[in-house]
């Protein structure tokens, strides 16, 4: 009896170590902030400056789907219905302006990892005229593809909207200037 319990024991112990190393190795993943340097151009002119993408934790699955719904099944109204109230979980900040994310989620890619991430807010609108542009281009939407070191690229609309993309997820649909190149360098260790 007791080498029966005492191995019980042993392996509650040691199922919960490894939970716990489970837990311990996700939560290093997240919180994570991203500095990605942009590059915005219009014709000849180009601007360059600094994005950082901070993010607590990527959406909850249940989350998730009620704002792939939205969109799939009530269009763009119905993905900004579903995404105001989730809780902020991150922020997109340049120098001069911040956004509070409500929508991160990773999908993995073959050997990188695309990360979606996604305010309720227009964060800039590169367009002549601005007062115009924002109609209906609420969103900041920011799409990076990271290999396993968290370097990586990807396109950051200041001013944009979303449909449902195959088989599960969302993508642009439209953006009212074309969108910023960023480049995400591995953070130094």
């Amino acid at each position: 009896m007791r080498t029966s319990a005492g191995l019980t024991a042993v392996t509650a112990v040691s199922i919960a170590l490894a939970c716990a190393g489970v837990r311990a190795r996700a939560a290093a993943t997240y919180p994570r902030t991203l500095v990605a340097q942009a590059k915005a151009s219009s014709g000849e002119t180009s601007v360059t400056s600094t994005v950082r993408i901070h993010i607590d934790r990527l959406v909850e699955p249940s989350r998730r789907t009620r704002v792939v719904d939205g969109l799939k099944f009530n269009g763009y109204q119905g993905f900004m219905n579903a995404l105001r109230p989730l809780p902020v979980i991150g922020t997109i900040s340049t120098q001069k302006r911040e956004v509070k994310v409500r929508y991160a989620w990773e999908t993995k890619m073959d050997d990188r990892t695309r990360l979606v991430v996604v305010s309720d807010t227009p964060l800039f609108f590169l367009a002549a005229d601005a007062s115009k542009a924002k109609a209906g281009y609420e969103l900041t939407v920011v799409e990076l593809m990271l290999d396993d070191r968290g370097a990586g690229t990807g396109t950051m609309a200041g001013a944009a909207r979303v449909k449902p993309a195959p088989p599960d997820g969302i993508v642009l649909e439209d953006f009212a200037a074309a969108p910023v190149t960023l480049t995400v360098a591995a953070p130094s260790k």
